[in-house]
């Protein structure tokens, strides 16, 4: 997919409505409170014994990232960073963590988030990786304020 499809997805990730039941498909998921979509997907990582297929993916993940974060910012503003640790931390010993976070925290280390203006929602790009065979993601997430404890004005 070219950034243009990708700021597509976005843009339609971002009003769509939240479903009321949580579900999963080829692309991402979603739930009452949230969506999730995978823009792009590297190849695992199962053969890569010197990990340059690792090095040359994560490169070109992070190119797209950057793309979009800069695409991202001109429209809403600077992102604010978000550390997922206590949310996977919560969901290890057993807490409740919110949607999308508990999800992403999983298989990411920290998010940059948009708050998405007056519509009570966020918007985050993070790159993640579930385990180092597997692929790493491109992911988009849109999420409740509430989630994030965010107030009127995007910030927490």
């Amino acid at each position: 997919m070219t950034i243009e499809e990708y700021l597509s997805t976005i843009d339609a990730l971002a009003v769509q409505p939240f479903p009321e039941v949580t579900y999963a498909d080829a692309s991402g998921g979603g739930g009452p409170e949230h969506h999730v979509r995978e823009l792009q997907v590297s190849r695992d990582f199962w053969d890569d014994d010197d990990g340059l297929a690792w090095v040359e993916a994560e490169a070109d993940l992070r190119a797209c990232l950057d793309h979009l974060a800069a695409r991202l910012t001109t429209r809403w503003g600077n992102a604010f960073l978000v550390g997922l640790g206590p949310y996977l931390s919560a969901g290890c010993e057993g807490e409740p963590a919110p949607q999308p976070l508990d999800y992403l925290s999983q298989q990411v280390v920290s998010m940059q988030v948009w708050p998405l203006p007056d519509s009570g929602r966020w918007l985050a790009l993070a790159l993640g990786q579930a385990d180092k065979e597997l692929p790493l993601i491109l992911f988009a997430a849109v999420g409740r304020a509430s989630a994030l404890d965010l107030n009127v004005s995007g910030r927490s």
